[in-house]
């Protein structure tokens, strides 16, 4: 008799979906396998990322390139996210999204959005948003496969690490804002974040993103995903969150 195939795939659980979203939000580059017109060959090339506010990967991309050309003519692709580190590169976490490619037209709401977000993550990248042969892709995701380490294999669907509803739009139209003031006048309070919630050393953090799980930082060569302690209803409870986690930090390190 044949034992039955032993089922390699854990039941997703809070725990995964977290790293998962980790994993998304926090990558400042990644692996994007395309299909290459004409052969149907997969072609994969590096590239930066960042994240819309309902955590959709977002690419800049010339349409110079092969991978982008490939896009064009068909948007099926994948993105590989998860930054190796000492030792064995195949025992850290990393996330593989199934995605279709949205080329989002310039001056549309959509692209002004992905264009903020993504140079507020990348902001060197400033230097190629105003050429003719770059264009902003959202990459809508589908599944996603998150190997979290030897023997921790999950599968996703979007609605596990895409976040819907109202609250996107809502947050959008006062994100720039709240960054802009945390980054010009609370930057004390950013290094606290990092510090004390994210267990990330070194300075200059300033904060990238604000969404309904979390909010991302990023210093000049690290970045760091900061979850709420609960997620945010409406975007008005952004403002007392910070204060509150900003004050349970302080009062931490205290009774260090």
């Amino acid at each position: 008799m044949t034992e039955p195939k032993k089922d390699v795939i854990r039941q997703t659980d809070a725990e995964a979906i977290r790293l998962a979203k980790t994993l998304i939000r926090a990558a400042r580059f990644g692996a994007l396998a395309v299909i290459e017109p004409g052969t149907g060959a997969p072609l994969a090339s590096r590239v930066g990322v960042a994240t819309d506010i309902d955590g959709a990967p977002l690419i800049l991309i010339s349409m110079l390139s092969a991978h982008t050309g490939a896009l064009v003519a068909d948007p099926r692709c994948s993105l590989l996210l998860g930054e190796p580190g000492k030792g064995d590169p195949l025992a850290y976490p990393r996330i593989s999204l199934s995605c279709r490619a949205v080329r989002l037209e310039r001056g549309s709401a959509d692209q002004v959005r992905a264009e903020r977000r993504y140079l507020n993550r990348n902001p060197k990248a400033k230097l190629y948003t105003g050429l003719g042969d770059f264009s902003f892709f959202r990459l809508e995701p589908g599944r996603a496969s998150l190997n979290g380490g030897f023997g921790k294999a999950y599968l996703l669907e979007r609605d596990d690490f895409i976040t819907g509803g109202a609250l996107v739009e809502e947050l959008a139209g006062s994100e720039q804002a709240a960054l802009d003031h945390m980054n010009a006048d609370h930057r004390d309070a950013i290094a606290l974040y990092a510090r004390h919630f994210g267990g990330a050393a070194g300075e200059g953090w300033i904060v990238t993103g604000f969404d309904a799980d979390g909010m991302d930082l990023a210093a000049p060569d690290a970045t760091c995903r900061i979850f709420f302690p609960q997620p945010l209803q409406a975007a008005r409870e952004l403002r007392s969150v910070l204060v509150e986690m900003a004050k349970a930090g302080r009062a931490a390190e205290q009774e260090r």
